[in-house]
């Protein structure tokens, strides 16, 4: 491996124009013969295929590319992007995104950041161990980190989340809310440097929960070390956080009314103002907070907050003559501190005096101590700090409670990590101490997970393979967090001391415990203490004045309980349990800035090493972030920092898709038992071997043969001791074919399917066509059972009555003859005349003998009527028809032709008569004869003569 002294002296070399003196005449040769034809330098998109790989070579590929307006480039594993610090049209548009997503083989497409996502989001699909994925987007301060992780939110946002099972109001919002939350955290957690417009001063790993048919379903962010100091100190010619620009230039007249912000004020926190930047939006940063489910009422509340805050760095002291009073405040002073202590709606009195008499304890007792001006404006500035900091805190929370879906929902999640880019400033403090380790860890990740491991693991499962020499930077690691010595244990030993922190005896005590290693250096003629660490980056001077303050990021207790009086129902809520008030009252010095960014990075790192990680190198063509401009020196020294020429070398000759015998037998063994070669189909009889090794030769053979490939595409797969080692041409064509096998079994089973369920609704119908006949016929059986039995009764009934009626006729048209009188008395004349019948009382009954009840025989002058009846209803059916009033035991019979229903008489016609009345067996007959009808007689009767 090259020593970092070699790897200095290269970058030097390429600093002044030159090329490596390593390099010897037979390969400047094919150097300068590649170069020559450089109208074909941009068609190369992947670097593997230049030859010879070289800085040189790869340095003008890429040069020739971006002059064409072409980004992005291949580098093996990696994708190297080039920032063109201006918008492209239709370069990250949606119907660019469809492309890639519904692509066949994406990768014969341009190279493009969706060729990464969409690489991760198939191999969750396709369940491939480990299924989850991180996107690791590095690179310098300005390299367009954020933008890549933007386009790779919005991607994730649009492929994953077209749902047919799910509303389309539940899709809509959670997209949106994902999406939604990048532009507020960039307003709060990005600002403009020296090196970056839109410099990210947080990292950030975004999860993107995805459910089992890889919808998107849920988001959650983790947040790594925020650099909370720009509040309240910005380095020259920077600016503070975006928010507050975005606040001073987009508010209304009623709101900077509300928010005390008149005009014409200027504040001290906000310097370089006059500076309009892209994301100087306040109207979206608005919108966005809506859509994330913020009410009106706390959005109220946090931008008062902020505008405190900026009320707060107007806030100058001056020393008192007197030291045992506090320090005095001008008018304008004490008028911005009662408006700071209006808006953070805490008392002003209480306010003026936690910033100028600090509570000392001794014991049980406590001593107030007036504070010099340094030390006043130390807690408005640690104030200020902590108060943006846990509003911070307190928004990723809820931005966390409202993208987050619940566990059972999602089971897959890809990972976006976004984090500050290396940085070397002319001041360099603690937070550029922790940023750049960040970065030395990451690309030791990258290095462990790529250019070492990989080359180990060929050596291991029998690869012929000749190692390729990489920059290692273990060894700044050990420099920065080893045990049991390192620059972080000796900054916290410094920073737990009840004592104040003296630079110079810091500085000799790194030089004392570190002097082995080569990888920190000191500067012994300079004034300002300081060590130098070597990174994997280039060198960088750190401060070391105020480092181990800045470590113990002490908070004044008097402080946090003014925060918790607050009437501001949010400042109040996020310093109710306030971290900082535990960690005061345990002791000083519990935990440190450096220990809980260490934590926190060793939690990220264990989530990447359990993930599939995908690599886009990010690089920044020039310094001053012009457009389209590529300056050499500057981009062959982010090359080398990042690896990318070693990445190339093992890229061109290694495997980057290995697979376990078992995963890929279970995957691809269907390729070989669906895929017949000369009429044959291979069996595999994977119980019965117990060498699995023989399996998969046996189905690369059958894919290679099917495919009819020439034996120079066996370097695209090998077989090892354990894995199998492919290319991904050689994966793409393995997917090919099991999607196809898939498809067609697929398609097999839709028709069994189909045809199985047209048999069984034949069968259905059949049965169900037996099942109604088989019904049918039951009920017309049962029907016409009863109809049967109904007509027989009828008959029977009917026969009955007729013969019923028929002697009930010939009983009362027999001649009077058959009538037996006994002891009957001569009528009257009168009697006779009227042809009534008086029944006079007589001392025993009197016989009646006819039917129907009234019937009266009118072909004699006179009759003898007698009437028969026994029981108690016959007699009163008497009585009811004949009218027959009982009056002392006498009975009398009145019979009238017009008012008392008589209906029959006896007649003689010449044919048939038939005789009718109502209710009886004489149908036609009228039982109340019109009055005014011209036939007389006994009784009015309608006789129908039938000839």
């Amino acid at each position: 491996m090259s020593s970092v002294d070699d790897r200095r002296d290269v970058r030097e070399g390429y600093r002044n124009g030159g090329a490596t003196r390593s390099l010897n005449d037979s390969l400047e040769g094919e150097i300068q013969a590649f170069l020559i034809d450089e109208d074909q330098l941009y068609t190369y998109d992947d670097l593997t295929k230049v030859n010879p790989v070289t800085p040189a070579t790869v340095l003008k590929c890429l040069q020739v590319r971006y002059s064409m307006k072409v980004f992005y480039t291949h580098a093996g594993c990696t994708l190297v992007a080039l920032n063109p610090f201006q918008p492209i049209p239709d370069l990250y548009s949606l119907d660019v995104m469809k492309e890639y997503h519904y692509a066949h083989q994406p990768q014969e497409f341009k190279p493009h950041i969706f060729i990464v996502a969409e690489e991760a989001y198939r191999n969750v699909r396709g369940q491939l161990e480990p299924v989850n994925q991180s996107l690791v987007v590095s690179g310098e301060s300005g390299a367009g980190k954020t933008w890549t992780s933007r386009c790779l939110m919005k991607y994730y946002a649009t492929v994953a989340s077209v749902s047919v099972v799910k509303s389309q109001d539940t899709v809509e919002r959670i997209e949106r809310r994902v999406l939604d939350s990048n532009p507020v955290m960039e307003a709060f957690g990005n600002a403009c440097t020296l090196r970056n417009n839109n410099s990210s001063r947080f990292g950030k790993y975004i999860q993107l929960q995805l459910d089992r048919c890889q919808l998107l379903v849920g988001a959650s962010v983790q947040t790594y070390l925020l650099e909370k100091t720009r509040v309240a100190c910005q380095p020259a010619n920077e600016r503070n956080f975006h928010i507050f620009y975005q606040m001073m230039k987009g508010a209304t007249d009623e709101q900077r009314k509300e928010w005390k912000m008149s005009h014409d004020q200027s504040f001290v926190w906000l310097p370089n103002s006059e500076k309009t930047i892209e994301e100087d939006c306040f109207h979206e940063t608005v919108e966005a907070i809506v859509h994330l489910g913020i009410n009106a009422e706390r959005q109220g509340e946090i931008f008062r907050i902020l505008a405190g805050i900026l009320q707060l760095g107007n806030v100058s002291f001056s020393s008192s003559a007197d030291e045992s009073q506090p320090c005095h405040l001008d008018a304008k002073s004490k008028d911005f501190l009662q408006r700071a202590a209006e808006l953070l709606c805490v008392p002003a009195e209480e306010l003026q005096t936690c910033l100028r008499v600090r509570t000392l304890k001794a014991g049980k007792q406590s001593v107030l101590k007036p504070c010099s001006q340094a030390e006043c404006s130390v807690r408005r500035d640690c104030l200020a700090k902590v108060i943006y900091a846990q509003l911070f805190e307190w928004l990723v929370t809820f931005i966390n409670n409202s993208i987050c879906a619940d566990k059972s929902t999602w089971c897959n999640f890809i990972g976006v990590l976004d984090v500050y880019g290396f940085e070397c400033f002319q001041t360099n403090n603690l937070e550029q101490l922790c940023i750049n380790y960040a970065n030395e860890k990451l690309q030791q990740h990258f290095v462990a997970h790529y250019l070492r491991a990989q080359q180990e693991e060929y050596v291991s499962e029998g690869l012929q393979w000749s190692f390729v020499k990489y920059q290692d930077n273990q060894s700044c690691l050990d420099l920065l967090e080893g045990s049991p010595i390192s620059v972080f244990s000796l900054l916290n030993e410094e920073s737990r001391l009840n004592r104040a922190s003296d630079a110079k005896t810091f500085r000799v005590r790194l030089e004392k415990e570190l002097c082995d290693n080569a990888n920190i250096s000191w500067d012994k003629f300079s004034k300002v203490p300081h060590f130098t660490v070597a990174h994997y980056a280039g060198k960088v001077g750190y401060q070391i004045e105020g480092m181990a303050e800045k470590n113990k990021d002490p908070v004044p207790p008097e402080l946090i309980s003014l925060l918790q009086k607050s009437n501001n129902q949010l400042l109040h809520q996020i310093f109710k349990d306030n971290e900082t008030e535990s960690q005061i009252k345990k002791g000083p010095g519990k935990t440190t800035v450096v220990s809980k960014f260490k934590n926190s990075l060793e939690t990220l790192m264990k989530i990447l090493h359990f993930t599939t990680p995908h690599y886009t190198r990010c690089i920044k063509p020039n310094p001053e972030c012009k457009p389209l401009t590529f300056k050499k020196e500057e981009v062959i020294i982010q090359l080398e920092a990042c690896g990318i020429v070693e990445t190339i070398h093992i890229s061109a000759a290694g495997f980057p898709i290995r697979i376990p015998f078992q995963s890929f037998l279970q995957r691809y063994a269907l390729i070989a038992k669906h895929i017949k070669l000369g009429g044959h189909s291979v069996v595999l009889d994977l119980e019965a071997d117990t060498c699995p090794q023989r399996h998969v030769e046996k189905i690369l053979s059958v894919a290679l043969k099917h495919r009819c490939l020439s034996e120079e595409h066996s370097t695209l797969v090998h077989c090892g001791r354990t894995k199998v080692f492919l290319t991904q041409v050689m994966l793409d064509l393995l997917e090919d074919q099991r999607k196809k096998i898939l498809s067609h079994c697929a398609f097999t089973i839709q028709c069994c399917w189909l045809r199985y369920q047209r048999g069984r609704r034949h069968t259905h119908r059949q049965s169900a066509t037996l099942i109604q006949a088989a019904v049918r016929s039951w009920l017309v059986r049962n029907r016409v059972r009863r109809w049967n039995r109904a007509a027989g009764v009828i008959q029977s009934t009917w026969r009955k009555w007729r013969l019923l009626l028929k002697s009930l006729a010939e009983a009362e048209l027999d001649d009077a003859k058959d009538l037996v009188e006994e002891d009957t008395p001569a009528l009257t004349p009168v009697i006779r005349e009227r042809g009534s019948v008086q029944l006079s009382t007589i001392p025993e009954p009197v016989t009646v003998q006819g039917w129907p009840m009234g019937l009266a025989l009118t072909s004699a002058p006179s009759m003898t009527v007698s009437l028969t009846a026994t029981g108690f209803q016959k007699m009163m059916s008497v009585i009811a028809s004949l009218n027959l009033p009982s009056r002392r035991g006498e009975y009398q019979v009145k019979t009238n032709q017009y008012t008392e229903e008589l209906a029959s008489i006896r007649a003689q016609p010449k044919g048939s008569v038939k005789l009718h009345c109502q209710r009886s067996p004489l149908l036609y007959a009228d039982r109340q004869p019109d009055l005014k009808s011209d036939v007389t007689g006994f009784n009015e009767i309608l006789l129908e003569k039938t000839l």
